[in-house]
């Protein structure tokens, strides 16, 4: 049976969510940047918290019952990760307001006018795992789209979850009355029986974003009618081309591997022509076995790494499930090909439709590459690791989605609102324009939104 709790929670996120379609741009904007103000006061304390977090995991991670690459997403303190946190919140607020954006103007007849406008989707449900960021960049997003948002986060991150929500509502509590926007905005819950009664309730609930493994991504697909926007897995490749610039070579795919090889934009999967396995494969190799990474190479290349003085603990024979799976840690794949097609149809295969590369000096091949790739990025001469929202200029990012609808790749603000249609008459009726007694104009209308 549903809790009446949970139903409670829906329903509020629905008012508050029809509140916020009519908010302004400066409401919105106090709200994001009173939680810059309120994160930066808590830090000490959110911390602490995360510092829970890290002690209950590493406990788990000695037990074998969590993965290393979860544990590194966990950690809120490594490197200048808070201070980018909080820039990102910044960066939503510089970002236009996406909502209210004229994107189709015609004048039907006199006196009656179509536009099309840009309005928020209305209630999300954003799960994720491990990454306790996620609760204040999908806030500001959502507020700043004009959407109300529910956040499941992972019971690996619930201590410092519970600290960035907590200042979260309380940015919303300190507003003035005339900025205020409704406390039910951003909600938050902690366990799986609370995503799985959440799921049945479309009447509520207008877009489920998951964040995480593959097993967590496929089961929310595969356990609810409201549709869902995500990528279940993040296998990357890149193609060194037989018209590749070696130095070019050496640097993307040391960067897409190493730079955070937790990440969904890492490279998974390395494809080499032939023509250049013996100039440049040795030293690509050489230089990812500086950095610690261990190979799962295909026959040939197997061939070309033992004539190498490469450690021979560092590589090994791939088999096939190596190419269909994402390692998430310093481990590349590595397959050579015969021709500009076959990598191709090995990605387009094999991969996960997230993010692919090609290093070549050749625009033909190039431009061949990623007009028959099918993938959400494709990329030429760049690391697979711009594939991200705060990369894109997007500012703080929603999540990836792999799906072809209205939105695709790294998702941002435009990808979190739809549009309506507003008709402006002075009392026409349809039957006006039925057998012929009148034409409708369908002039366009120029579009001034400075």
């Amino acid at each position: 049976m549903m809790s009446e709790e949970i139903i409670k929670m829906a329903e509020q996120a629905r008012q508050a969510s029809l509140v916020l379609q009519s908010s302004t741009t400066e409401q919105k904007n106090a709200t994001i940047t009173k939680i810059r103000e309120f994160l930066e006061k808590d830090k000490e304390t959110i911390l602490k918290a995360n510092q829970q977090d890290l002690e209950k995991a590493k406990l788990e991670v000695d037990a074998g019952h969590l993965s290393a690459s979860l544990y590194k997403r966990l950690d809120l303190s490594r490197g200048d990760k808070y201070q980018t946190l909080l820039e990102g919140v910044t960066d939503v607020v510089q970002l236009p307001d996406p909502t209210g954006k004229i994107t189709l103007a015609t004048k039907m007849d006199e006196g009656l006018e179509l536009y099309r406008v840009t309005c928020p989707i209305g209630v999300l449900l954003i799960i994720f795992e491990a990454r306790p960021e996620v609760v204040v960049q999908i806030s500001c997003l959502a507020i700043k789209s004009g959407n109300a948002v529910i956040l499941k986060g992972g019971k690996e991150a619930y201590n410092s979850n519970v600290a960035l929500y907590k200042s979260l509502q309380n940015a919303i509590l300190s507003l003035p009355p005339e900025q205020a926007i409704p406390l039910a905005s951003i909600q938050l819950i902690s366990s799986r029986e609370e995503i799985n009664e959440l799921l049945v309730l479309d009447q509520y609930i207008d877009l489920v974003i998951p964040r995480g493994s593959k097993k967590m991504v496929r089961y929310i697909q595969e356990n609810t009618r409201i549709p869902v926007l995500g990528h279940a897995d993040g296998l990357c490749s890149i193609y060194v081309d037989e018209f590749a610039d070696v130095q070019k070579s050496l640097r993307v795919i040391t960067d897409a591997k190493i730079d955070y090889p937790a990440a969904c934009n890492a490279v998974e999967t390395l494809l080499i022509h032939s023509d250049v396995i013996q100039t440049q494969l040795p030293a690509i190799a050489k230089n990812l076995v500086a950095h610690g990474v261990h190979m799962r190479a295909d026959e040939r290349a197997f061939s070309v790494l033992q004539s190498t003085d490469i450690a021979t603990e560092m590589y090994q024979a791939s088999t096939p499930e190596d190419f269909d799976t994402e390692f998430l840690e310093l481990i590349l794949a590595i397959k050579v090909v015969d021709s500009l097609q076959e990598a191709i149809d090995h990605i387009n295969i094999h991969g996960s439709h997230h993010t692919e590369s090609i290093i070549t000096e050749n625009k033909e091949n190039a431009e061949l590459f990623m007009a028959k790739v099918d993938a959400a990025g494709v990329f030429w001469n760049a690391s697979t690791r711009f594939s991200d929202g705060f990369r894109y200029g997007f500012g703080a990012e929603i999540g990836v989605s792999t799906n072809k609808t209205h939105a695709r790749g790294p998702v941002g603000l435009n990808g979190l609102v739809i549009y309506k249609y507003k008709i402006y008459g002075s009392g026409q009726a349809v039957s006006d324009y039925e057998a012929g007694k009148k034409s409708l104009l369908h002039s366009k209308i120029p579009i001034d939104q400075e």
